[in-house]
């Protein structure tokens, strides 16, 4: 935790910063197993208590136990099996099962460096004993989800980090020092990428997603895995030099919004910084599929550094215009030094990428619950600037609230509901920034966090007052009341308005988007080492 809190007083180390947006292949490592789909989980911030037990349950070396690793697990404790070969086909029929251990008394809470530790050792021997096996060749992997209302495709790959001054990867969302902290000790420990952000961009029906389209519907899938929600997962690889060239071409010049992952973009970059301020590369990191990189849209580039300049010779080091490249390039440059600042694993992240014209995003809410703020008294004080209507149940609450006009929110919990509307303008309009824009101010999420957190009820949206519940409404309006607290029903935001808010340089408040459906996590992981 220190680590990410002193970086600021540890310099400046120079950055390679693409001059696009740059999907890398990387060597895959995943788990063979019989039934994949049992050591898979939902990301890990969507991830309860009660959820690592019945994960565990599914399978005891299921992905929760590196996503969120700790040192108490059910059952006796044994030593690691010994060490075997390193499959290199993930055709192993039956790979060893490596049991939790379990050094805690039940209800003990390991502190965060042992959890950290434990998904290390835990990842080593998982690799050691042919639990995870790394793929032979570096890949682009296409996943699809399909599930009884939807159908997803996309590209899972390294994506090259960018300053959001680039204008190339956007974040929507402000971020929180606690859970970039939490992710950095985890991947820093690991070193590894043990679950993809989400990414969007508009395709347009392009190169890329033509691609993507042909290889799940001609080519056979290297998995295929229903898990307990009834959603089919399937993974492709795509390791033709050929066409990774062509998707990277075709990216080039595209924006990409980060839809889920915010946090773990943000560690992404904070641990760039710090492997190359503590490691920094001496050699180029280079596979044979990187020559694909080189038929990028601004021309070719040399293999060590492929789509890259260095931060060196920008201003503040972010942004910068592409460097030039090379009138040519051959192989024999995979043996010539790089040409600008060496290109290492951890300059890249697992990102999933969609095409969102293609495959249009499921958006939800996220709502809040403020424990101790009692539902009567938070409706009381909210007389003084709404219109407040009581309902004796939730769902006629809801019921309401779903037909009320914008600015609405639903303050609830299990044993009753009052809708608030029509606020005070003038209360309102004071309330709100203004250095952000009509539309950031006009967000349900924005006033929240500027006017009724603050002004109406006295407090700051942050994690020690404001708890998060996902989509589910009963779930906020149960926790509200055994928290002697009341819940804030939201409704979703419109896609096209954060994408507005994104491309204008804000942010919106924290928490304010559930973008799906969200990749499943364990299909495909990442390390540093391998990669």
């Amino acid at each position: 935790m220190t680590i990410y809190g002193s970086m600021p007083g540890m310099g400046t180390p120079e950055l390679p910063v693409p001059d696009g947006l740059v999907l890398r292949p990387f060597r895959g490592v995943r788990f063979a197993v019989e039934d994949p789909a049992k050591v898979t989980s939902p990301p890990y911030d969507l991830i309860s208590d009660a959820d690592v037990d019945t994960l565990l349950h599914l399978h005891p070396n299921n992905v929760v136990r590196l996503i969120l690793p700790r040192t108490s697990h059910p059952g006796p404790a044994h030593p690691l099996p010994p060490t075997p070969t390193l499959p290199t086909a993930h055709t192993t029929p039956a790979a060893q099962t490596v049991p939790a251990t379990d050094t805690l008394a039940a209800g003990d809470e390991p502190p965060p460096e042992t959890r950290y530790a434990e998904a290390r050792d835990t990842l080593q021997a998982w690799l050691h004993a042919g639990i995870l096996v790394p793929d032979d060749h570096p890949a682009l992997y296409v996943y699809e989800q399909h599930g009884p209302h939807f159908l997803q495709r996309g590209l899972i790959g390294d994506v090259a980090l960018t300053d959001p001054g680039q204008h190339v990867i956007l974040p929507h969302e402000d971020v929180m020092p606690g859970p970039i902290a939490d992710r950095l000790a985890l991947m820093s420990t690991t070193q590894a990428n043990l679950e993809p952000i989400f990414l969007l961009y508009d395709g347009a029906g392009g190169p890329t997603t033509r691609l993507v389209e042909e290889v799940a519907t001609r080519r056979r899938p290297l998995v295929s895995a229903e898990t307990e929600d009834g959603v089919t997962h399937r993974l492709w690889a795509i390791t033709d030099a050929s066409e990774i060239a062509t998707v990277n071409a075709d990216l080039h010049d595209r924006q990409a919004l980060i839809a889920d992952g915010h946090h773990r973009y943000a560690t992404y970059r904070v641990l760039q910084r710090q492997e190359r301020l503590t490691n920094p590369p001496t050699e180029p990191s280079l596979t044979p599929s990187d020559t694909a990189l080189r038929g990028m849209a601004s021309g070719n580039a040399t293999p060590s550094s492929a789509g890259f300049t260095s931060s060196a010779a920008m201003p503040g080091g972010t942004a910068a215009a592409p460097s030039p490249a090379p009138s040519s390039s051959t192989d024999d440059d995979l043996h010539e030094p790089p040409s600008t600042t060496l290109v290492a694993p951890w300059d890249f992240g697992l990102a999933l990428l969609v095409d969102s014209t293609a495959y249009p995003p499921d958006l939800k809410a996220i709502h809040r619950v403020i424990p101790g703020l009692p539902l009567a008294k938070a409706a009381a004080q909210a007389r003084q600037s709404w219109r407040v209507q009581e309902f004796s149940t939730l769902a006629e609450g809801l019921a309401a609230f779903e037909n009320s006009p914008d600015p609405a929110f639903l303050l609830a919990d299990a044993t009753g509901a009052y809708l608030i509307t029509d606020p005070d303008p003038v209360q309102l309009a004071r309330a709100m920034p203004a250095d952000h824009s009509d539309r950031w101010n006009s967000l349900n999420t924005s006033i929240l966090s500027e006017f009724i957190l603050p002004k109406v009820w006295g407090m700051r949206d942050d994690e020690q007052a404001v708890r998060i519940v996902h989509h589910d409404i009963e779930a906020a309006a149960e926790l509200a009341t055994s928290t002697g607290g009341t819940a804030v029903i939201l409704k979703p935001l419109a896609t096209e308005d954060v994408l507005a808010v994104a491309a204008g340089g804000e942010r919106v408040p924290r928490k304010s988007t559930s973008f799906g459906p969200k990749p499943r996590t364990g299909l495909v992981l990442r390390t540093f080492a391998i990669n």
